[in-house]
């Protein structure tokens, strides 16, 4: 496993916009130093492998992942109970590059569990914007989702070192993302 020299852990609410802005900071970043890992993988191909489903319509943002979520979560849950870092592990067991972008941190745990295995490279950004951007997104609301501790775990988390308001309006993904760009030695 190549260790990261920087490490940064997005967090934030369903149809927040985090793969949308990983991805492009990815292709600011480039893909000769920066990759992107997902702590939801490791899961999501369990759950295709075991149910017999399409792994990359559950990796995908459309409604095949929706019709599967809530399953997978109270499955995940049960797993992280016995080992709260099964999925990061697993997820970082495929890192390459210098600079490495989590794009799915839910959980306290998961902060907790690249704290204690990488204290000095990590930073904490998280995601945020309105309830009616979402909506815009595609996003509502679902008892047992959005309510779980998948998605509320880090609401009244507080030591982020970025917040990112990508409520988009007017600007740009690179103005979206300046204040975490030029803050980083990348």
């Amino acid at each position: 496993m190549e260790s990261p020299r920087i490490l940064l852990l997005f967090s934030g609410k369903r149809k927040s916009g985090k793969d949308f802005l990983t991805e492009n900071l990815l292709k600011i970043l480039g893909t000769e130093k920066c990759e992107i890992v997902r702590i939801s993988e490791p899961i999501k191909s369990f759950w295709a492998k075991d149910k017999n489903l399409n792994l990359k319509e559950l990796l995908s943002d459309g409604p095949y992942k929706e019709l599967h979520r809530k399953e997978m979560i109270v499955w995940s849950e049960e797993q992280r109970a016995k080992d709260y870092g099964i999925f990061c592990r697993k997820a970082m067991q495929q890192v390459t590059k210098p600079i490495c972008i989590v794009s799915d941190i839910r959980r306290k745990t998961d902060i907790l569990w690249f704290q204690e295995n990488y204290p000095s490279q990590m930073l904490r950004v998280r995601v945020e914007c309105s309830d009616s951007t979402r909506t815009s997104r595609g996003w509502k609301f679902q008892s047992g989702i959005d309510d779980a501790e998948s998605e509320c775990d880090l609401d009244n988390y507080s030591k982020w070192d970025h917040i990112i308001n990508n409520d988009q309006a007017g600007k740009s993904v690179e103005e979206i993302l300046s204040p975490l760009l030029q803050s980083t030695d990348f």
